[in-house]
């Protein structure tokens, strides 16, 4: 480990059985889950002691966690629930929210979300791919009218959206954020480079160039595994490098994806191939990264580590 900096963790899930049901998490047999065989952590609640043993040894100082998949009547119970924890416990520093914005009733959800303290964002999947196996869900949502509506609804509550999509997407979500301009948007898990031929490669570069003309779009790099799944250093490194060089560091942010991506690998692993890969870079361009990036993006308040 060469890097000894804070960590702001900007992408990371905690859930409790007991509290919801997860159906990717719960259902028997587990649903396909195009980020890979998530068996090893299913069926059990991932509490925030599990990720802080799960990050031990790394100097995370605070984390911004992700919704989970909730259908739209568990919602607003999850961000209470981390509201709640955020409160007594610490760490988690931001929330990124659950909302079906192609839902027209959607806005007093999104009214209630702005409400927490701790909320800054929502996130809705909109991954879709001609591959039955690699889709989230059964049409492109990017492309709804009523899906835009409800995403316009976002600048009015001052909220930032998380998304995450596939490189042939990438086009419409340009123009998307070019339209919305006051809408924050953070790209999930590097852009999700899933079709690894020359073709769908060219695609993601050309669609991470297009989301990074607009200046309301960061990204984070996160979640490769789900795609390399026999991934290594290596094999990681000329993506990690592709969005760094498109974005720059002002708009990059590791983040863990756990415990979702520890079925790839340990937070460690991760977290020393970003160190390995960006030991060329200087230290304040790292620092950006790990931790400065994430903090600006999200209005984290300040940390004392």
């Amino acid at each position: 480990m060469t890097y000894l900096g804070p960590i702001i963790d900007p992408h990371m899930h905690l859930w409790d059985l007991d509290r919801h049901y997860y159906s990717w998490l719960q259902d028997t047999p587990l649903p396909n889950n195009p980020a890979g065989d998530m068996s090893p952590i299913a069926y059990r609640s991932y509490g925030l002691d599990d990720y802080l043993a799960d990050t031990a040894g790394w100097n995370v100082v605070q984390t911004v966690h992700v919704e989970c998949g909730l259908p739209p009547e568990d919602q607003l119970s999850e961000t209470d629930w981390l509201q709640g924890l955020a409160e007594t416990r610490g760490v988690i520093g931001g929330i990124v929210a659950g909302a079906n914005l192609d839902d027209p009733g959607v806005e007093p959800l999104l009214e209630a979300h702005a409400a927490r303290t701790h909320v800054r964002g929502v996130r809705q999947i909109v991954n879709w791919h001609k591959d039955p196996a690699k889709t989230y869900g059964p049409t492109d949502l990017l492309l709804s009218d009523a899906w835009r509506a409800g995403y316009a609804l976002l600048a009015k509550y001052g909220l930032s959206f998380d998304l995450q999509l596939y490189p042939s997407q990438m086009a419409s979500a340009a123009e998307l954020a070019a339209a919305q301009p006051d809408i924050p948007v953070i790209v999930n898990h590097a852009g999700m480079p899933t079709d690894r031929d020359e073709v769908g490669l060219a695609a993601w570069r050309q669609g991470l160039a297009l989301l990074a003309e607009r200046p309301n779009v960061s990204c984070k790099i996160s979640g490769l595994a789900m795609i390399d799944r026999a991934w290594t250093v290596d094999s990681l490194r000329p993506f990690v490098l592709r969005v760094i060089e498109t974005f720059g560091p002002s708009r990059c942010m590791f983040a863990s994806n756990f415990p979702v991506e520890k079925v790839h690998g340990s937070f460690g692993d991760f977290y020393a191939a970003y160190d390995a890969i960006t030991a060329d870079f200087g230290p304040a361009e790292r620092d950006l990264m790990f931790a400065g990036t994430a903090s600006r993006i999200y209005r984290l308040p300040p940390t004392t580590t």
